[in-house]
């Protein structure tokens, strides 16, 4: 009997969700098979199996026939149904694969989304997938495929089709260790249902034309006019993200800037840029080429930013509760308590650099909640140093010796500072009754696998919170901006502030974005305009065609992901701070056309909680003082590199405490 139907609590699946769960490899947190042309062609063929089964379509080797047009109640289904019954001549099985699978991303992404809802599957950020706690369904089927394999048990005839789908795709040698006994038993289950035969051949027969597998060159990749760059005024403030916004919509998703005796430099921008990133760049792009050198400089190697594929997976699962939002919540106290001590310094009429302010506030709380130290007087010399090595190894602006000045290897010290600090305050003994922290986790894992988490990589992993602050901290920059130049929001936030610390600092089970809704849109539309990393790097590791435009082995790129933020088709009027943007009626983020935190599997861990952190800095400040700019006209100016910040010219007066800060 068909697993479909062992338990009354289990809904029936289709063959497409089926399918896709007998090729989850939960190791990768993707599929099996290659989420390509071969996993269109075989989700396509799958969903025409299922009209078959459900005795709405008929098929031989030669030709796919109508027998019923009568709507299934499945979305996916009717619509395919109403393509067949719309043509009037019959068409090969194999015509309708190609015809199909062109459009399969709606098959893949409906029938990923009931599995979701279903709670079969769990969604993971950076479109990752894991087996829901508790389910049983990818055993279930794994189970009965490797019976009908192994054990000769006659399959049913859902489960010979999903055998010759897969057969089709080539991937049960990815899935078993099969001998000849096994593979000829794989044969003849192929033979057994006629509608499998003629849908598995009909996708093999997609699945190996070259022609369909990989688009041919169509469209020469168009180059900026160097000669007009100058002109632009983004490009003049160092407005970087915007210049790159206006360069999409002037030459399209794909386009190459040549500068005199360099190699071209490749960018994809734009909504359909970043669409492709997010669900195919791993399959074609590779993250470590550009991080090398980079690691060399901290003695590590396979670090986070440079991990690909199942390694990548491994580590993010590894720390994703480290960022997660329950951790974050769970450290509230500590963060108000360390923002407080912070402020306490500040006096009426002072002056704060937003730079150096927002980075050392952002430190005080991550530093402590994240690894356990406090860093306050080692932050600046790990902040010059890992700012001088992107500068020197990964943005290539500066000669590679400027690394080993005198003065960057008197700042390379407070790594191995900042690594002794974590190992001399995580013994068992001082730990004891502590809550967990990233260091925490971080320890376990080298101490269980060290093969995969080797001890020199330590020191950047300890490093990284600190160096994460530059990174909330110039965002915290840009929104601070925002809040003292618009009086009306520091307003609303103020009040929102004020609200929720009338009783005193609310409690874990309190805290959440719906106390502070104006300020959590205002931070997520700071976000939007002032990206703090705009692009990412990087190479091409398989051939592929982005919107027409063929990308060879490889080809650097430059992912300019947050131009759609300045795009109007994606963000009306993109320039308007405008925070009703993100109200339910309009949502203009859902979509990969937001992406401050990067695309797909690289995803910012931190994106779990950076907006409320932020949200929570903004309304303390909000909550105890009143700034103004100074000075009072100060126009906002940006430094581009190594990441996007505010100048340093912009700095913020105090003109009032509005209350007593709490001893």
């Amino acid at each position: 009997m068909n697993g479909n139907s062992s338990s009354l609590e289990q809904p029936k699946l289709n063959l497409a969700a089926e399918l896709i769960l007998l090729l989850l490899n939960e190791e990768s947190g993707y599929f099996y098979q290659v989420p390509g042309w071969s996993l269109s062609c075989a989700l396509t063929g799958a969903a025409l199996a299922e009209l078959s089964l459900q005795h709405r379509v008929d098929t031989d080797i030669d030709l796919l026939y109508l027998l019923n047009s009568d709507a299934t109640g499945e979305p996916i289904l009717d619509s395919i149904l109403e393509k067949i019954a719309n043509e009037k001549t019959p068409r090969s099985t194999a015509y309708w694969i190609e015809h199909l699978s062109i459009h399969s991303e709606t098959i893949i992404d409906s029938t990923l989304e009931r599995l979701v809802q279903l709670k079969v599957l769990t969604h993971h950020h950076g479109d990752f997938w894991t087996l829901a706690p508790n389910s049983q369904y990818t055993n279930n089927i794994k189970r009965r495929i490797g019976k009908c394999i192994f054990a000769n048990e006659i399959p049913e005839p859902e489960d010979a089709i999903i055998v010759s789908l897969c057969e089709a795709c080539n991937v049960f040698r990815l899935m078993y260790d099969l001998d000849e006994q096994s593979q000829a038993r794989i044969e003849s289950i192929c033979k057994i249902e006629l509608i499998g035969r003629s849908i598995a051949l009909a996708v093999k027969q997609n699945i190996t034309s070259p022609l369909l597998r990989r688009s041919r060159l169509t469209k020469k990749i168009p180059s900026v006019a160097l000669h007009k760059l100058p002109f632009n005024r983004n490009l003049r403030i160092g407005y970087i993200p915007a210049l790159f916004g206006d360069l999409a919509q002037e030459y399209g998703p794909v386009f190459q800037i040549r500068l005199p005796f360099r190699e071209p430099l490749y960018f994809l921008a734009g909504p359909e840029s970043n669409r492709w990133a997010h669900r195919n760049g791993r399959i074609y792009l590779r993250s470590r080429d550009y991080f090398v050198e980079f690691e060399k400089v901290y003695g590590a190697a396979g670090l986070f930013p440079s991990l690909d594929g199942a390694d990548h997976f491994q580590l993010r699962k590894s720390l994703h509760s480290a960022y997660s939002k329950n951790r974050f919540r769970a450290t509230m106290g500590v963060i108000l308590s360390e923002i407080r001590s912070f402020m306490a310094d500040w006096k009426v009429g002072s002056t704060l650099q937003a730079t150096t302010v927002c980075r050392s506030l952002l430190n005080a709380q991550i530093a402590p909640t994240l690894i356990g130290i406090n860093s306050q007087d080692i932050s600046a010399q790990l902040i010059k140093y890992k700012e001088r090595a992107l500068m020197t190894h990964v943005v290539n602006v500066l000669p590679k010796f400027m690394l080993n000045t005198p003065r960057m290897k008197r700042a390379a010290k407070a790594v191995n500072l900042a690594l002794e600090r974590v190992q001399s305050s995580h013994t068992p003994a001082q730990r004891s009754a502590c809550p967990r922290n990233l260091a925490d986790d971080l320890l376990n894992l080298h101490a269980n696998n060290p093969q995969f988490l080797p001890e020199s990589n330590l020191g950047f992993y300890f490093s990284a919170p600190m160096l994460a602050s530059v990174y909330v901290g110039d965002a915290l920059g840009f929104a601070l901006y925002a809040m003292v130049s618009q009086p009306d929001m520091y307003n609303q936030i103020s009040r929102e502030a004020d609200a929720l610390f009338v009783n005193g600092d609310p409690d874990v089970e309190q805290f959440s974005s719906s106390l502070f809704d104006v300020t959590k849109r205002f931070v997520m539309e700071c976000l939007r305009l002032y990206p703090i990393i705009p692009m990412s790097i990087r190479n091409v590791m398989n051939s592929c065609t982005v919107e027409g435009f063929e990308l060879p082995i490889g080809t650097r790129i430059h992912i300019a992901q947050t131009a759609s933020h300045y795009i109007d088709s994606v963000f009306p009027d993109p320039y308007k701070f405008d925070i009703d943007r993100y109200l339910p009626d309009r949502e203009e983020h859902r979509s990969p056309g937001y992406a401050p935190y990067g695309l797909g599997t690289h995803r910012c861990l931190g994106a779990n909680f950076v907006e409320d952190q932020l949200a929570i800095n903004l309304m303390m400040i909000a909550h105890y003082f009143t700034l103004e700019l100074t000075p009072a006209n100060y126009k906002l100016g940006f430094d581009p590199l190594p990441s996007m910040s505010p100048n340093r010219k912009l700095k913020f007066r105090i003109t009032e405490q509005r209350r007593e800060l709490p001893v």
